[in-house]
This record gives C-alpha cells, sequence and structure tokens, in this order.
C-alpha cells in the first residue's frame, strides 16, 4: 500500500528539491484588453474552472494593446477595476505598456498598487535586457507590491541575445515570446509567413529564437510561454502549433488571443490518458520504494525519471485533467 503519510515524502518535495516551491502555472494565458472582451474573459474562466475543478488558465487583462492613445490613465482604472472584482480563486494578471512608455509608471501606480494583492503577475512587454527588468521590479516594490511576479515579453534579436540574463532575475517568473514584433524587428529580412502557423516553425532565425527562451527560461526554473496564432479561427493550425510548442519545442505555455483557442492549447498541454496512468504507475511504485529504483514492465526508474513522471501529474492537474485515486492524494487542498 501507498505510504499512509504522502505528506511526509510528497514527490514535489522529494524530486524537486530547492524547486519545491516554485509556482506550475496554467498552460493557457489567455489576453483581452476591449472591455466587454475582458469581462466575457472572466466570466468564461470562472465557468471552465467550475467544470475543471480548477482554473485553467490565466487571464491577463491588457493595457498595452488594449487601452485607446490619450485614454492609458481611464483603461489602467479599468482594468484594476476588473482584476479587483474577478471571482476568488481565479488567476488574473495584467500586461502594462514597456518601461520607456510614457504610460508605464501610471499603469503600475494605478494596477499594481491597487490591486497588486489580488494580481497572478504583471506582465511586461518589449524587455530588452535584464535593466528593463530592474527598473519593472523596482516601480513594483514603490507601488507597494513587493510579492508580485514579473513576466517579460520577449520580441527583439537583442532581447533573444539577453534572454539568459533575464531569465536569471529571481522577480520574473515566466517569459513569452513576442513572435510578431521579433519578425518586425528584421526590416523585412524574415518573411511575412514567418509570422503564421506553419512559418514560425520553419524559419531558422524564428526557431533560433523559439529555442533559446525556451532553454533560457528552463536553466533557470522559469516558464517558457509560446506565441500567438494569429489565424484564430483554424482549429487545425492552431492545435499543430500547439502540439508543437509543447513536444517539440519545450514550452509549457501559451498564449491565446480568442476564447476558441483555450481549449485546444489546453488539450495539447495534457497528458493523455496513457501518460497519466504511467505516471501513477511508476509515482505509486517510487513511493512504495521510498525513492529507491525500480523495475516496472522491464524499464528500470529512479529519481530522474519519478521527476519527470511527476511533473507529468502536475501538468495534468494543471489542465483540469481526471486523475486516479492514487494519484488525487499528492494535490489535495491541505498538501504543500
Amino acid at each position: 500500500m501507498l505510504n499512509p503519510n504522502p505528506s511526509a515524502s510528497h514527490p514535489r518535495e522529494v524530486l524537486l528539491g530547492a524547486q519545491a516551491g516554485g509556482v506550475v502555472l496554467p498552460v493557457c494565458d489567455h489576453y483581452s484588453g476591449v472591455e466587454a472582451r475582458m469581462r466575457k474573459s472572466l466570466a468564461l474562466q470562472a465557468e471552465l474552472a467550475e467544470e475543471f475543478g480548477a482554473c485553467v488558465f490565466d487571464v491577463t487583462l491588457d493595457c498595452e494593446d488594449g487601452a485607446p492613445v490619450g485614454g492609458e490613465a481611464e483603461h489602467a482604472s479599468l482594468v484594476t477595476e476588473l482584476a479587483l472584482a474577478a471571482a476568488q480563486g481565479m488567476r488574473v494578471g495584467a500586461r502594462v505598456h514597456p518601461v520607456d512608455h510614457p504610460a508605464f509608471a501610471g499603469d503600475v501606480l494605478t494596477i499594481a498598487a491597487r490591486a497588486g494583492h489580488r494580481l497572478s503577475h504583471l506582465m511586461v512587454p518589449k524587455v530588452e535586457s535584464v535593466d528593463d527588468v530592474r527598473e519593472a521590479a523596482l516601480a513594483l516594490d514603490a507601488a507597494g507590491a513587493e510579492a508580485l511576479p514579473l513576466h517579460v515579453l520577449i520580441e527583439s534579436p537583442l532581447a533573444v541575445h539577453h534572454a539568459f540574463e533575464i531569465a536569471a532575475h529571481p522577480r520574473v517568473q515566466s517569459l513569452s515570446f513576442g513572435l510578431m514584433d521579433f519578425v518586425s524587428a528584421h526590416g523585412g529580412a524574415i518573411p511575412a509567413d514567418g509570422m503564421g502557423a506553419a512559418g514560425q516553425f520553419t524559419h531558422p532565425l524564428v526557431v533560433r529564437a523559439k529555442l533559446e527562451i525556451a532553454s533560457a527560461a528552463h536553466a533557470h526554473g522559469k516558464v517558457p510561454s509560446h506565441c500567438v496564432v494569429t489565424e484564430f479561427r483554424d482549429v487545425g493550425a492552431l492545435r499543430a502549433a500547439a502540439r508543437r510548442a509543447a513536444t517539440e519545442f519545450g514550452y509549457t505555455r501559451m498564449w491565446s488571443i480568442h476564447p476558441d483557442q483555450i481549449r485546444p492549447i489546453l488539450e495539447a498541454f495534457a497528458p493523455d490518458e496513457r501518460q497519466i496512468q504511467l505516471a501513477t504507475k511508476i509515482m505509486s511504485a517510487a513511493v512504495r520504494a521510498a525513492w529507491a529504483p525500480v523495475s516496472i514492465d522491464g524499464t528500470l526508474h529512479d529519481r530522474a525519471s519519478y521527476r519527470h513522471f511527476w511533473q507529468v501529474l502536475e501538468r495534468a492537474h494543471a489542465t483540469g485533467r481526471s486523475l486516479p485515486p492514487e494519484a488525487q492524494q499528492w494535490f489535495a487542498p491541505s498538501l504543500p
């Protein structure tokens, strides 16, 4: 039988060690900036949380692309009110303007100072170097939001060059790839196809940038978040892109820009039933063996493979997948 006191040897502490305190982010980050769409996004988030039994995607309320020119202050106030009014247990973030934009300071003072305790993260776009991260962190500290994590958007060749330094900053929780700005930053050297659902996986410069960002994030225990698919009506193209991002490029999270993209992203990043059953079988055997090596179906498993299969179960839980009873015990609310 399993260890009667699983919290004493919880897989998260045994296998991840110093990383055990790190957050497991939802695999989908949904962006909206128009008031009606922001309200619908928050309502949908609550509906899916009830359906899946967990908050399975983030909603990031957008000031950068959502605020009308000249109406930045009013839009920041709206984002603040929506964040404060979101249902309890929901994960709501905000994307502010870049640190060199005139509206950045006002965004932070309005949103972080009033709703920092309610936000899951603050997304800072167009980060070029770790200096931009430091400036954003200082602004949050000055606004009284010292505990608010930073998510950063890598959107240029220079930013890709600095990705490892950016990921190393302790305040950074996630790195996202800004595909369209990255392509535009090359002055026409990358064709427009490089922004498409298929072309972004074939152009060498785009592929290199994606791999650098994912590697930098994993090197420092941060979450790499994949870019958008702008052909939001083409569900097949989205599924294919999400699956490649998850299985070939090392991304554990992806942006959504339309409600129809959320479920396909959840499906693409979620382990299938076979993976969940195998992970449960291996983890249960590991607990019974007190984490010593075991042989299962003729294959040797030790702590290195245990770590992988534990992360499969964490991803299954984060995507709202049904877990076998043996695995459910590790995700009880009372556990660490």
